[in-house]
């Protein structure tokens, strides 16, 4: 198997995953070394047994799971990525986009791991099946995982939008810790 072809064909998914667990771009293109050498590795004990993408996608789950590990005792911190295209969309818009995006990607590291998972691979466009392939599960419990970790980043996403609306409900429902 031609593991720059793969490469290639495969890298913008695998910048993808990568970007869901390291939010630091100098970190996240050294994990992305790391996980092109364990796909280098890997990929010539592939059996054909369900689809390349998701095996692909199975390996660089597992090397970000280590790498996340590792890291877990290291303070986070977000880098804001300042390049512009000259013929972008409208300044505010681009804006309010990587904000979102920013948002969302934040949330999605602060799901528990197996949610992490299913929505890394969801957003890639994986179906149930597949994610329920790479991640070696049932497909029930991929749709089970993807449901729950969509409303995680539903009340993630509401509170990273209104974070001194929602202390202050809690405080008058009484469910705050003040």
């Amino acid at each position: 198997m031609d593991f720059q072809a793969t490469l290639q064909s495969h890298g913008a998914m695998l910048g993808r995953i990568v970007a869901s667990y390291e939010a630091d771009p100098a970190q996240q293109q050294e994990l992305l070394q790391e996980v092109s050498l364990a796909l280098w590795q890997a990929l010539p004990k592939y059996r054909g047994e369900g689809s390349l993408k998701g095996y692909i996608a199975r390996v660089a789950q597992n090397k970000c799971i280590t790498h996340v590990s590792r890291a877990a005792k290291a303070p986070r911190r977000t880098v804001l990525d300042e390049r512009l295209e000259s013929n972008a969309p409208p300044l505010d818009e681009q804006v309010a986009k990587e904000q979102m995006r920013q948002k969302l990607l934040a949330a999605v590291r602060e799901l528990p791991l197996n949610l992490r998972q299913v929505t890394t691979l969801a957003l890639e466009g994986f179906s149930h099946k597949e994610i329920a392939d790479a991640l070696d599960i049932s497909e029930n419990n991929a749709m089970v995982r993807f449901s729950r970790a969509k409303e995680m980043l539903k009340v993630a996403m509401r509170k990273l939008d209104h974070p001194k609306h929602t202390v202050a409900a809690q405080h008058r429902t009484g469910t705050g810790h003040g």
